[in-house]
C-alpha cells in the first residue's frame, strides 16, 4: 500500500507545494486530479522516489522511501515501483522484449523470461514481442509499456498522463488494463492525469 503524510517540496520560495496526506490500498486505484502547474508530476516523482521531500514521508509497503540514499532509492524503485508514462519510452534499439526485461536486469529482481512472455500474451501483444517498439501502433506501445511496469510485480504502480494522447476506446482499455493488473498484483495504482474522462472511471480522487 501506498501512504503520504505532510508531504512538502519546493523548487524556491516562490514554488512550494505542500500536498494532501494520501492512502492507496492494495489492489485499489487512486486519480489525482488538478490544473497544469499543481505539481501533479512533482507528487509523481516523490511518490516513486525520484524527488526527496523537503519535509513528510513517503511509505510505501513498510518503506518509508523519503529516507533512503539516493542509491537505496534507486534500487528499491526499481524492485517495487512500476512506472507508466505519459508517452511510452523504449530503447529503439531493442526489440519489445529485451525492453521488457530491463526492468528485472537493472532491479537485480529474477524474474524468468516465460513470466515476461506470459504477461505479453495476457496484455494482447505477445505477437509483436520481437519486433522493434516503432513498428507497434499507440495503443500496442502503451500496452507494452503497462507491461514494463508489471514485470517486478510491484507494490506500487505510478501512471503519469497515461491516456492523454488516447482516443475513447483506447483510453478504456488501457485504464482497464491498469486497474485489472493492480488487483492482480495487490498492487496500489495512482493514476496522474488532467484527463476528465477518468474521473467517471475511478472514484476514489484527490484533486490537487
Amino acid at each position: 500500500m501506498l501512504q503520504t503524510d505532510s508531504l512538502r517540496f519546493f523548487y524556491s520560495p516562490d514554488r512550494q507545494f505542500l500536498f494532501p496526506d494520501i492512502t492507496c490500498k492494495a489492489g485499489e486505484a487512486l486519480l489525482i486530479t488538478g490544473q497544469s502547474g499543481c505539481g501533479k508530476t512533482t507528487l509523481l516523482h516523490l511518490l516513486a522516489g525520484i524527488l526527496r521531500p523537503k519535509s513528510g514521508s513517503v511509505q510505501v509497503g513498510t518503506t518509508d522511501i523519503s529516507q533512503l540514499s539516493a542509491t537505496d532509492a534507486d534500487r528499491f524503485r526499481g524492485q517495487n515501483i512500476g512506472l507508466v508514462y505519459q508517452r511510452p519510452h523504449f530503447l529503439a534499439a531493442l526489440t519489445v522484449l529485451d525492453n521488457l526485461l530491463l526492468p528485472p536486469f537493472f532491479g537485480h529482481k529474477p524474474t524468468p523470461r516465460k513470466s515476461v512472455v506470459d504477461l505479453a500474451d495476457h496484455l494482447g501483444i505477445g505477437h509483436a514481442l520481437d519486433q522493434l517498439p516503432a513498428r507497434l501502433s499507440v495503443g500496442e506501445q502503451q500496452r507494452a509499456s503497462i507491461a514494463r511496469a508489471l514485470v517486478n510485480h510491484p507494490q506500487l504502480i505510478l501512471a503519469d498522463e497515461p491516456t492523454s494522447a488516447l482516443d475513447d476506446n483506447n483510453c478504456e482499455t488501457v485504464i482497464r488494463l491498469l486497474t485489472q493488473q493492480a488487483r492482480a498484483c495487490a498492487a496500489a495504482l495512482v493514476i496522474v492525469t488532467h484527463d476528465g474522462r477518468l474521473k467517471e472511471v475511478i472514484s476514489n480522487q484527490v484533486n490537487l
